[in-house]
């Protein structure tokens, strides 16, 4: 590098003096072309006359190549980069719930007459819930739920005489087993994607149980983070508005009304394992 920058001296040819600027081209047509070429060190002193075309065949002018295209060429000069392609942005991808990994829970609270009237709060969770998500990463927009169905004869609770008189008698899940919310609109869905980011979300559709359809909304949050995501979503929902009353056994225990729905998921790729 010392016996490059010394050869052009200040953008000037020692042997010529003619101007070099940013010009590469005239850099080396100067160095090749004149016979006399005289070099400075780096404390300035002149150094010895090269005579003769034959100097640059050997290993000075590698050198100086060499150095040439490491520090991009004479004062600044870049060769032009070259524009990597951009990958193509991921199409709209399905993600399946797992139900191993996911749940619906129930709570209602109670009154257990027959215990001091003692109030409780009865859960019940299910396991056996199906349905998938579809994410379009480049219109976040655009992506969809699709229906999700709940075995709603799979609910158990802390107490089986509980889960039993439930499915013969005020649910009767044992004759219509099958709860299906099926999305209509949903709010929230942001412009663009970020990954691990939760997105609020407000989702109204459609909640079918014992054959009864009702307008419901959930307020949800949900999490894509790779090829997985999650989520959890609530409502509240009345017995009587799906045609059934709230269990009464007299002198026993009496149900309020409202029922909180919990669902929590995780839905991956159906192609992952």
């Amino acid at each position: 590098m010392e016996l490059f920058y010394s050869i052009v001296d200040h953008d000037r040819c020692v042997s010529c003096r003619a101007p070099l600027g940013r010009d590469l081209h005239k850099f080396f047509k100067c160095v090749l072309h004149y016979e006399n070429v005289r070099w400075v060190n780096a404390q300035g002193e002149a150094g010895p006359m090269m005579r003769g075309r034959a100097w640059w065949r050997g290993p000075i002018l590698s050198a100086v190549l060499a150095a040439t295209m490491i520090v991009g060429g004479v004062r600044g000069y870049a060769p032009a980069a070259h524009a990597q392609p951009a990958s193509p942005p991921a199409a709209a991808q399905e993600f399946v719930i797992v139900p191993t990994e996911s749940q619906v829970i129930y709570r209602v609270g109670e009154t257990l007459i027959a215990d001091n009237n003692r109030f409780n709060v009865a859960v019940g969770t299910t396991q056996a819930i199906r349905g998938a998500v579809t994410v379009d990463r480049v219109n976040p927009r655009a992506s969809r739920i699709g229906p999700i169905t709940i075995d709603i004869s799979q609910f158990q609770s802390n107490v089986a005489r509980r889960d039993n008189a439930i499915r013969r008698q005020w649910l009767e899940s044992a004759k219509f087993p099958a709860a299906e919310f099926t999305p209509t609109q949903i709010e929230g869905l942001p412009a663009q994607y970020v990954d691990g980011r939760s997105i609020p979300l407000r989702i109204a559709g459609t909640l079918r149980v014992r054959n009864v359809p009702r307008p419901t909304t959930f307020d949800a949050t949900v999490t894509l983070t790779g090829q997985q995501l999650t989520g959890q979503a609530t409502t509240k929902v009345l017995m009587t508005d799906f045609g059934f009353s709230p269990p009464d056994i007299f002198g026993i225990l009496r149900a309020q009304n409202e029922v909180g729905i919990e669902f929590r998921f995780t839905a991956r790729p159906a192609s992952t394992p």
